[in-house]
């Protein structure tokens, strides 16, 4: 599934951009290849998503459908009668029962019921609702207000699933969970035609206006856009919609190197804040130089590929994995015994996690964060890491790397603050 972003070691900078920052070819010219591969080295991720290149382009956008008008919702009540297929919340009678007792809970494995989309249900014409009439949950007496930051649902925001069986998280469930884009067009002879949004790592929200993401993903980007609120990438029918907002500007650490990826940090303001909602929610971040512990467990997700090389595909529904803090010096002894080395140093503003036999972040996961539980706060996370590169994806168990971000939270709060916003937001 998710599995780590790879790489390391210095080579200069103009080495890099030869390369266009495909660091994956920078390692297979600094080491060679590794025995039993003829080019590309199979166990070693590229740091960048080859976005320029068409075939391996992804886009998260689902596809529009242009005879919306002439589907057939017409669909087969249990009982015989004859229904239309809409969106769960806009059935009366299918929404009550979800609503009181937990029956008829959306399956996302579902692929065969009365209606194409897992979301949608069969329903009689006279329990349709308007669509500006959903129905939605009443929020419980007994639950006390949450307010602040790091708030996950583990429930689900509004929209209760079941099978998730491969690690799938529920609806909303991290709601400062981004998908950072790269606005291409469609064709390259007309850059003024329609443009095309094509997927090209994670994010985290930590302010309305601010995602915070790693450098390397975004350094030389022209046009971007971060989508918030998404989850499943292939359906635009949950309750609460994504949201979508142009990059006004990026900022990069003054200290970034492309080369060893050393203050591998950024953060991107966006033309207009997102508007908070339960599936968008803000992320917190620590104190500056206050490390998360060893062997906490905590989850990195994103939509990154679930295998590494061309069997790997990028995942529909945002993915979610558990994986262990791992000790600086545990850490950089763990990847001495991989090609980068005995004498290989592992920076300060890198800490790892994982190192549990095929469980890691992969390719596509670049910049996504890593929540670690709040003690003593149920169901409250703070951002530890920003996913940021690894070797191999997690087939050896060696522990992936992650910007530390107790390590830049003064470069953070400096950067939020010079733009008028108050770094009170993410702080808990």
């Amino acid at each position: 599934m998710i599995k780590a972003v790879q790489i390391l070691l210095l080579v200069a900078a103009a080495h890099c951009q030869k390369n266009n920052g495909d660091l994956d070819s920078v390692l297979s010219e600094i080491f060679g290849p590794p025995p039993g591969s003829s080019t590309r080295n199979p166990s070693v991720l590229s740091t960048v998503s080859p976005i320029g290149d068409k075939t391996q382009a992804s886009t998260i956008v689902p596809p529009i459908n242009n005879n919306a008008g002439e589907v057939d919702l017409s669909c087969t009540m249990p009982d015989g009668q004859e229904g239309e297929c809409v969106s769960y919340y806009l059935c009366n009678v299918n929404n009550n029962t979800v609503i009181v007792d937990g029956a008829g809970v959306i399956d996302i494995r579902v692929r065969d019921g009365p209606c194409e989309s897992y979301i949608d249900t069969c329903c009689l014409v006279p329990d349709k609702r308007p669509k500006d009439q959903p129905i939605k949950p009443k929020p419980k007496p007994d639950e006390p207000q949450r307010k602040g930051c790091g708030w996950a649902n583990p429930d689900g925001a509004d929209l209760r699933t079941t099978g998730e069986v491969n690690g799938e998280t529920k609806f909303g469930e991290f709601p400062w969970m981004v998908a950072i884009l790269k606005i291409e067009p469609v064709n390259e002879n007309d850059p003024d035609g329609q443009k095309l949004n094509v997927y090209v790592g994670g994010g985290s929200l930590i302010h309305p206006s601010v995602v915070l993401t790693a450098a390397h993903y975004v350094a030389s980007a022209k046009a971007l856009r971060i989508r918030a609120g998404e989850w499943d990438t292939q359906n635009t029918k949950e309750i609460y919609p994504f949201q979508d907002r142009d990059v006004s500007s990026v900022i990069t650490h003054q200290d970034f190197n492309k080369g060893n990826l050393f203050y591998d940090v950024a953060v991107l303001f966006l033309a207009q804040p997102v508007d908070l909602a339960p599936n968008v929610g803000v992320a917190c971040l620590p104190p500056p130089r206050v490390r998360q512990e060893d062997g906490t467990r905590c989850f990195a997700t994103g939509w990154g590929k679930d295998k590494f090389g061309k069997e790997g595909r990028y995942q529909v529904i945002l993915k979610k994995i558990e994986l262990p803090v791992v000790k600086h010096d545990k850490c950089q002894t763990a990847l001495r015994k991989t090609r980068l080395g005995r004498f290989f140093e592992l920076h300060s503003t890198f800490m790892c996690a994982g190192g549990e036999p095929g469980k890691d972040t992969c390719k596509g996961d670049g910049g996504s964060p890593l929540s670690c539980p709040i003690e003593y706060e149920k169901d409250r996370y703070v951002q530890s890491g920003i996913v940021a590169w690894g070797i191999g994806c997690g087939e050896d168990g060696t522990p992936g790397v992650y910007v530390d971000v107790s390590v830049v939270r003064d470069w953070i709060d400096d950067k939020v603050a010079g733009k008028g916003y108050d770094p009170k937001t993410y702080t808990y």
